[in-house]
């Protein structure tokens, strides 16, 4: 018979496709691990991971039987979930990977007060790109992401949280400087700075703008970057303009607010949700965190009708 820790064991070992690194996660022993998944294969009657390969890759059998594991896991946690509603107590974990271009706002805003509000809590938050957040709320190896939406992945359930506009900073001596409001056809010039890919607030830019390598020609040099921080202070050192989301504005200096400028209506917003898989066991837990998500941000975010969403997929 399978049991729930083998399981758990199987999974772990898809998620880092290591052995070693998957008994390490686990609290056990490489062969403590490897001895409980080799029992379950002799069970099943097959192998689930191909262990030729490094790293190790599930069998197109062992596919399936972990694409179920994950769904008795999570709904086995539950009862853990519903144990701790029922006691009318908040505790537990959650792990959260959050993407950069919203870590910097954001974390500051929410973490500490969220864990002195619910000191029972333990958040465990990384940053990471949005493919790899998917990937790993996929693998269960995150709990919920704060990602912008949408992403179209029929795998994921979005709790969309609030709206961002996009905005424009731009050089004080910029002509953008004495523009208000920027029509969005104006941003197609040379001049914009981007964020490097991978980012999804760049394809968001860039489905904004008519962008081509063109536009680079009166750069004083070609840089990408991964923090929109850096993009500001190029901004103000080199000229030039790149766009913004709304959090990343609201701190800005009031000698340097001229410099931020809104598009003409309908304004673009970028939607920032919850994300989780549809088979996430927490959903109290999530609840709560979106919840004070909400009430961390400017009431105004939470209208979508101030603008358009738009698209990064």
């Amino acid at each position: 018979m399978i049991s729930l820790i083998q399981l758990e064991y199987m999974l772990a070992v898809d998620a880092y496709r290591h052995f070693a690194t998957a008994a390490d996660k686990c609290f056990v022993t490489q062969p403590t691990l490897s001895m409980q998944i080799k029992k379950m294969e002799e069970g099943l009657g097959f192998l689930i991971f191909d262990r030729s390969k490094q790293p190790v890759i599930p069998t197109d059998a062992g596919k399936a039987i972990i694409e179920q594991a994950r769904v008795v896991v999570q709904e086995f946690r539950k009862i853990e979930g519903l144990a701790e509603e029922l006691k009318d107590t908040i505790s537990g974990e959650l792990h959260i990977g959050i993407i950069p271009t919203l870590s910097a706002y954001l974390l500051p805003l929410f973490a500490g007060p969220f864990c002195r509000k619910y000191p029972k809590v333990a958040l465990h938050i990384q940053e990471y790109e949005t493919e790899t957040i998917v990937e790993f709320l996929k693998k269960d190896r995150l709990d919920v992401g704060i990602l912008v939406t949408p992403l179209h992945d029929p795998a994921m359930k979005e709790k969309p949280l609030f709206y961002e506009e996009i905005q424009l900073y731009t050089h004080q001596e910029h002509p953008f400087a004495a523009q208000e409001p920027v029509q969005l056809d104006d941003i197609a010039q040379p001049g914009l700075w981007l964020l490097s890919e991978g980012h999804c607030f760049r394809h968001q830019v860039l489905n904004l703008c008519a962008y081509n390598r063109k536009n680079e020609e009166n750069m004083p040099f070609r840089f990408e970057s991964g923090s929109l921080e850096t993009l500001r202070k190029l901004v103000d050192a080199e000229g030039g303009f790149t766009l913004l989301p709304e959090l990343a504005t609201i701190d800005l200096p009031e000698e340097r607010q001229f410099q931020v400028k809104r598009f003409a209506e309908p304004r673009p917003l970028r939607e920032v949700s919850l994300v989780y898989s549809r088979h996430f066991a927490k959903e109290r837990l999530l609840q709560l965190l979106s919840n004070h998500l909400q009430e961390t941000v400017p009431p105004r975010l939470q209208d979508k009708s101030r603008g358009m969403v738009v698209e990064w997929k």
